[in-house]
């Protein structure tokens, strides 16, 4: 099997290096040079453009920012659509839209290419580990046609239905953690004001199962000195975990509202987002 992965940001590498590691001759393209030096590196192939990395490759890996960047990467004379041999798989890694899925899969189809909204949580350090879980929504054949680029990084893969249905899981788990995080960070404030420790905090919570491993590593940000949490590189990173928090949840309420449900406390939480993550521009707290 023959793989290319385009966008190689904190998911993106270490699903390569994985996919290296595991034997799979990996093409890769980014719009940064020194990320893909780095995936070089670690013994994957650069291109010039997704059409290049695309092309002769079984499994094409798509993970970016956003619906419009994914669009970007797939469509014109330089993307994946016009460089990618028919019968090869696209994989959207993207938290994006249902809708997205289904109007990029008719547009692949008609390229003679099968499409998956392959979504994928876990994080990077298990990224590296291969115990990444799919969620998948699309056709049973195209997930058996790319077995082995998805087994390379998966621990576990979950099928949840027609095209749209990874996207919409997704959205429902990344839900479930932003809630997460501003019950921790909440409670945080709460014990620290009544001059509790957060070591005793993250003690008692782990010890009844209330607080999850992944509350755990938010919970490590509110550790750090104020100093490193306030620094240049820090809160640009801050910055960019927010934006995605907030266009996640800005996704899961246009779901929500497109499904005829309410969500007061997904409303809630996407204004909260700054607070949470500890962002210091004074216009987002």
């Amino acid at each position: 099997m023959r793989a290319a992965y385009i966008g190689l940001g904190n998911m993106g590498a270490p699903m390569v290096e994985r996919l290296v590691a595991q034997g799979i001759e990996t093409t890769v393209y980014d719009l940064a040079p020194a990320a893909m030096g780095a995936c070089v590196a670690k013994g994957a192939k650069a291109a010039g453009s997704p059409a290049a990395a695309a092309a002769g490759c079984d499994a094409i890996g798509v993970c970016v920012p956003e619906d419009d960047h994914v669009r970007a990467v797939l469509r014109g004379p330089s993307g994946v659509l016009a460089g990618a041999t028919p019968g090869a798989v696209i994989a959207v890694h993207s938290t994006i839209l249902p809708s997205t899925a289904e109007e990029l899969a008719r547009q692949a189809s008609a390229a003679g290419l099968g499409l998956l909204d392959a979504c994928v949580t876990g994080g990077a350090a298990r990224a590296l580990q291969g115990k990444l879980v799919y969620l998948l929504g699309g056709e049973a054949e195209h997930i058996a046609r790319i077995k082995p680029y998805l087994d390379a990084c998966a621990e576990r893969i979950v099928h949840a239905g027609a095209i749209g249905s990874g996207a919409k899981l997704k959205l429902c788990i990344n839900l479930i953690t932003y809630l997460q995080w501003i019950a921790s960070f909440e409670a945080l404030t709460l014990a620290k004001a009544a001059g509790l420790s957060q070591q005793v905090l993250e003690e008692a919570g782990r010890g009844n199962g209330q607080i999850t491993e992944l509350m755990i590593q938010f919970m490590a940000l509110h550790k750090a000195p104020e100093a490193a949490r306030k620094s240049e590189g820090m809160q640009h990173y801050l910055r960019t975990q927010m934006h995605t928090a907030e266009k996640d949840l800005a996704w899961a309420l246009k779901l929500a509202k497109e499904s005829g449900v309410a969500l007061p406390g997904t409303a809630l939480a996407s204004q909260l987002m700054a607070r949470v993550y500890a962002v210091e521009d004074s216009g987002r707290r």
